[in-house]
């Protein structure tokens, strides 16, 4: 009897087949909605798509396709077992569709297909869930999904008796089956990997499009960590260790390391310490494409617009990344994204790092880390207790002290409010503070407090925005009338930008994001167009304290004359990139390289070499970074107390 034919198999088809045509579909609607980005020549994708489709199906099968061979003919022929089945499909006809809906909410937010950040938000449950339930009309959603599986799976009745009436196998043609299944599982995992076989470089839509989310989702469990030296491009240590000196070589600076690629190094910053305090916001999601003063008409923040006209503004300035754990990291440890997951989530090796906070904490300072949402979020309350600060989240505040809050957390004006209060506390012990903020309320689901703006809550991220600053409106003009306003730099930044996605891998413009100094008795006002990266940030404001200290930090300090070539480190959770203030080169697995002749404008693509000079400085900081990260070489080492002593006269 041909083994094809059988019961068992005509059942998996007939599952596996239907979930084919919803993989089909999903891709088409993505296509569709976003014809104007995935441009033409699309009809290669969908041949890749159905590998990668055929690879997650020669997974996903494998346990069932195991059960229903290795089935004993007789529970196979109880009614009980063929309603068994008839369930089996309808539930999986609700989880396909449900996956489709989710691949959507996804590709709205991220413009991506799953990836480790979809893992990351099956681990934090809670918010996510919490999340979509205000966002969404979830209960609806799901009774329609629900009426619709239960409709498939009426319509494929006919074809499910027909499947089911077939002959059995034998048990020698079972075990062959079961064994050719297996095989088959095998070689998906063998000839398939999460940048295989689409090509390096191109249309990223295109790229994204090609791909099957379930697929991706699964084999981001694997690889939601990147080894470098594996899977990108190196270069001989003599040469990286060159190319470092010319990246990091600062007139006040003096590299002290025995290992030629160990980037710490004396930093003597001129005059003498002054320890003003610090409050460094960094708010959720704000792209500067949405102030006024960069030609919004909406209207969205007057606050912040008039803070640019008292600020030491930058103009020219980018994330790293597409997350606030990459924000978080380049701001405090002034290191570029490593590939994979980001410093602040990799558990048991998040600590130990010098830190802006674990820097000023050695002279005396208050480091506390103040998060609207619960710091176990995105593993940051390991991170920053690890790494020198104490931390101040949603669980430390008492409940009558917070007037509004959704799934991600307080509003902003509350965690102002908890803010004016450490700084109060701090004050009356006569104890310098580093106050590091993230904020929430710029984030789906868009909702804060009535009566606020004149933007509804929950009516999407205009209002969010809108909302942030008002709050940041609020809280200066709290501060001001306090006694240590004088002494305080206040610092805001975002964390990334609302939205990266684009048709390239790393599309430049969607990095930049705004900066603000602002001290009035402290920092001159004034706007520069200064390239500039978030791992700039805290060599800056250790510069603006005129402080000596080791440092490990890639970052340079912004307001010091020197000869060093501009750029900025941008990357996502595969591909890395160093943008001179002109071209872009890109790093990519699989040893890819590429550069964008002019990045701002019409993007020229081409592959690269090593040799190129832009790739070669590329290489150099991420190849760097991945080795002192991997050999311990950006831990904190305290000074000894005299040159401590020494450097605060």
């Amino acid at each position: 009897m041909d083994l094809l034919k059988s019961a068992p198999l005509r059942f998996l088809l007939l599952l596996t087949s239907s979930w084919l045509v919803i993989f089909l579909l999903t891709r088409s609607v993505l296509l569709i909605t976003h014809l104007d980005e995935a441009g033409s020549h699309f009809l290669p994708l969908f041949g890749i798509g159905v590998l990668y489709d055929l690879g997650f199906l020669a997974y996903a099968a494998l346990p069932l396709g195991l059960y229903l061979l290795l089935c004993p003919p007789g529970l196979w022929r109880r009614k009980g077992h063929r309603w068994f089945l008839q369930g089996l499909l309808c539930v999986s006809l609700f989880a396909m569709l449900f996956t489709a809906v989710a691949e959507w909410l996804f590709w709205d937010e991220f413009g991506v297909r799953f990836n480790f950040i979809a893992v990351d938000y099956l681990v934090y449950s809670d918010e996510v869930l919490n999340n979509l339930l205000e966002s969404y009309p979830i209960g609806t959603l799901l009774s329609i999904l629900a009426v619709l599986a239960i409709a498939l799976s009426l319509a494929l009745r006919k074809l499910f008796n027909a499947a089911l009436d077939a002959p059995l196998p034998a048990l020698r043609g079972r075990l062959v089956g079961a064994l050719g299944l297996a095989l088959l599982a095998g070689a998906s995992l063998q000839l398939l990997s999460q940048d295989s076989p689409r090509a390096q470089g191109g249309n990223a839509y295109q790229n994204e499009l090609a791909s099957n989310g379930p697929y991706q989702f699964f084999a981001a469990f694997r690889n939601n960590e990147l080894d470098y030296p594996q899977f990108y491009r190196s270069l001989p240590a003599p040469i990286v260790a060159r190319q470092l000196r010319d990246e990091l070589s600062e007139p006040n600076a003096r590299f002290i390391g025995n290992d030629p690629l160990d980037i710490r190094r004396v930093i003597d910053n001129p005059g003498t310490l002054r320890k003003a305090n610090i409050i460094l916001v960094t708010i959720e999601s704000f792209s500067a494409k949405y102030m006024g003063s960069n030609g919004d008409e909406r209207n969205l923040t007057p606050n912040l617009d008039a803070l640019r006209k008292q600020s030491l503004y930058f103009n020219n300035f980018y994330a790293t990344g597409t997350r606030t754990d990459r924000g978080l990291e380049a701001i405090t440890l002034a290191i570029p994204p490593t590939p994979g997951r980001s410093i602040v989530k990799r558990v048991g090796r998040e600590s130990g790092f010098a830190s802006l906070g674990q820097q000023l904490s050695a002279i005396g300072y208050d480091s506390v880390f103040v998060y609207g949402g619960r710091g176990y979020f995105d593993n940051m309350n390991a991170f920053f207790g690890g790494n020198g600060y104490r931390v101040v989240d949603q669980s430390s505040v008492e409940e009558s002290q917070i007037h509004f809050k959704n799934a991600w957390g307080m509003a902003d004006e509350d965690l102002y409010q908890q803010t004016l209060k450490l700084a109060d506390a701090d004050y009356e012990k006569q104890q310098p503070f580093l106050l590091q903020l993230m904020t929430t309320s710029n984030h789906r689901p868009y909702t804060y407090p009535d009566d606020r703006i004149d933007i509804k809550s929950g009516k999407g991220r205009d209002g969010a925005v809108k909302y942030t600053d008002y709050a940041i409106g609020q809280f200066l003009e709290a501060a001001r009338q306090k006694p240590w306003f004088d002494n305080t730099i206040f610092v805001f930044v975002a964390d990334h930008t609302a939205g990266s996605a684009g048709k390239e891998d790393l599309p430049i413009t969607n990095y930049q994001i705004p900066l603000f100094i602002y001290g009035p008795k402290l920092i001159e006002a004034r706007e520069t167009a200064q390239l500039a990266s978030q791992i700039d940030l805290a060599p800056t404001l250790l510069g603006l304290l005129n402080l000596d200290y080791q440092s490990t930090f890639f970052g340079r300090n912004l307001l010091q004359d020197n000869p060093l070539p501009p750029r900025v480190v941008v990357g996502n959770y595969q591909h890395l990139g160093l943008f001179d203030g002109q071209d872009l080169a890109i790093l990519s697995p699989r040893q890819g390289l590429r550069r964008h002749d002019q990045a701002l404008g019409d993007s020229r693509e081409s592959q690269a070499e090593a040799s190129d000079p832009l790739v070669t400085r590329a290489i150099t900081y991420y190849q760097a970074a991945s080795y002192g990260f991997k050999q311990q070489l950006l831990g904190w080492k305290p000074a000894p107390k005299a040159s401590v002593e020494i450097s605060v006269r």
